[in-house]
């Protein structure tokens, strides 16, 4: 009987998304899709477009056009000016990216997210955080560092510049440019990962997540780093819309992310995550209100 109830499901799910692509091609224009994500790792393009493989298949059958993996320069800056533009449709961006490109285009949308696996550095769920990061042994408190070096990743980075520069500012009573001798931008969170460990830093602040990766891939130990400061919860990185996707094909697109989410286990593994889900952006108010009274 549950084998009968899942095909009929499945079969209702295919009419619905049947009918909606029809309509779809006969009211938008657009007969093709353009994705774009935010540097945060140092993973080639072909290595990215590997991982986003399933997910791009799925859009493109669902859509029944063709849906790539576009190619931007390595900055956080250039994917925002992507989506502003209109230059791709689809982009994943961090938290305080999506804010920023939301200023200059209130019409983007953030629609799904991805629900993090739980790792060492990361708990389980919606949220993850900026960890300030030492080699193990270097400094044994957050006021040692006082005339160190750091890493940040990009101006446009949530946790790798936005929320330390807030969060941390306050913590130590003035601007990371002065309780730190040098502040210095590695490009993403790997980036800065790699200056720590290369000793070219005293310090960095990166994405626990992105250390997560780091210890899954065996490039770290547990005991690699010390942990002296973690910011409060952040919200995790949304998938928005640009503003010039017609309405139909965001349904679209939400019910090919969103549903059957068994078909993206490759994906969701090569994300280190365990599903995604909807997001909108009620979510991202708590960081909006932060960056506004920087």
């Amino acid at each position: 009987m549950r084998s009968v109830k899942w095909l009929a499901g499945l079969l209702t799910t295919a009419l619905v998304t049947s009918a909606l692509t029809a309509t779809v091609h006969a009211q938008c224009t657009q007969r093709s899709l353009r994705v774009a994500i935010i540097p945060n790792t140092s993973k080639p393009l072909e290595v990215l477009r590997r991982d986003y493989q399933p997910l791009l298949e799925r859009l493109s059958t669902s859509l029944h056009m063709p849906v790539d993996l576009v190619s931007t320069s390595s900055s956080y800056e250039s994917v925002i000016d992507a989506i502003v533009s209109g230059g791709v449709d689809i982009a994943w961006l961090g938290p305080a990216s999506y804010v920023m490109a939301r200023q200059r285009d209130p019409r983007i949308e953030p629609f799904a997210s991805l629900t993090i696996s739980p790792g060492f550095f990361t708990p389980a769920g919606h949220h993850y955080q900026s960890l300030l990061l030492t080699r193990r042994g270097t400094f044994d408190k957050v006021e040692a560092l006082r005339g160190a070096q750091v890493a940040l990743s990009d101006p446009a980075s949530t946790s790798g510049s936005v929320v330390p520069n807030a969060e941390f500012s306050v913590k130590v009573g003035q601007p990371l440019t002065r309780f730190f001798s040098s502040v210095v931008y590695a490009g993403s969170h790997s980036k800065s990962l790699d200056t720590l460990l290369d000793s070219r830093v005293d310090a960095a602040f990166v994405a626990s997540v992105e250390v997560d990766a780091y210890l899954n891939s065996g490039r770290i130990q547990r005991d690699t780093f010390d942990v002296l400061w973690r910011s409060e919860p952040i919200y995790y990185s949304p998938y928005v819309f640009s503003g010039s996707l017609c309405p139909e094909l965001k349904e679209l697109i939400r019910t090919a992310m969103l549903t059957d989410q068994q078909g993206l286990s490759a994906f969701l593994q090569s994300q280190e995550a365990s599903g995604l889900f909807p997001a909108s952006h009620a979510e991202y108010e708590p960081l909006l209100r932060m960056m506004q009274t920087r």
